[in-house]
């Protein structure tokens, strides 16, 4: 759960825009704006910072007790969007959403796969459908992932949403028998050649029935006078 309280010192900027962003960036300082109360403040952040805060034992669902330099008041937030920098890997900018410590809130969840699936280890091909579950709960009691256990999982099963065990306090928004977490499907090559054996079979029944359709057709209708004579 994402109980654990992080201070994060943070400073309000003035410029805007790519070039002062990139600027930032340059110096180990990620760009951000706090969003809160109807307004939003841009803000820079220590990149060292920002990365001991979301790599805590509640990753990115910490609770930061965002404090603006040259100030005393402690704004709770979440980090409510990022955006990575596609080389490097690194934080390019945050968006953090102040939030009432004792109203739920809607949050997206990731999903980790646990446990081995026997349809798995027999040759079955395991596809994970859905990465992130929308939940609600209270800022600290939102979890930081979510556990699908896959032990149970043979070629042809189909985990869903209503599969997973409740957390308590907290409600899964997505539909639970609609939403499908992960399948475990028959190898390729088995597929197709089953489907290869289901088409022979049809052609087979079909060819059947045309050459009994045409011994149908074939023989003589039995007359009155015919049947007196037998």
């Amino acid at each position: 759960m994402s109980g654990d309280r992080l201070k994060l010192q943070v400073r309000e900027r003035d410029e805007r825009g790519s070039r002062h962003a990139r600027r930032l960036r340059a110096d180990g300082i990620v760009p951000g704006v706090l969003y809160g109360n109807g307004n939003s403040r841009a803000i820079a952040i220590p990149e060292r910072e920002l990365r001991a805060a979301v790599s805590g034992p509640s990753g990115l669902h910490a609770i930061l007790d965002v404090v603006l330099e040259g100030q005393e008041s402690v704004h709770p937030s979440v980090l409510a969007d990022y955006q990575q920098d596609p080389i490097r890997g690194t934080i390019s900018h945050v968006d953090l959403r102040e939030v009432r410590l004792d109203r739920p809130i809607h949050a997206a969840v990731v999903v980790h796969l646990v446990g081995e699936s026997p349809g798995v280890k027999t040759g079955g091909v395991l596809s994970l459908v859905t990465r992130e579950i929308h939940v609600e709960a209270l800022p600290s009691d939102i979890p930081e992932h979510l556990d699908a256990d896959l032990s149970g999982m043979e070629v042809g099963d189909v985990l869903r949403l209503e599969d997973l065990p409740p957390i308590p306090n907290v409600t899964f928004l997505d539909d639970p028998h609609e939403t499908v977490i992960a399948t475990v499907s028959a190898p390729r090559g088995l597929v197709e050649l089953e489907e290869e054996e289901a088409e022979e079979l049809e052609e087979g029944e079909e060819g059947a029935e045309a050459v009994e359709g045409e011994a149908e057709v074939g023989e003589e209708p039995q007359t009155a006078e015919s049947s007196e004579e037998q």
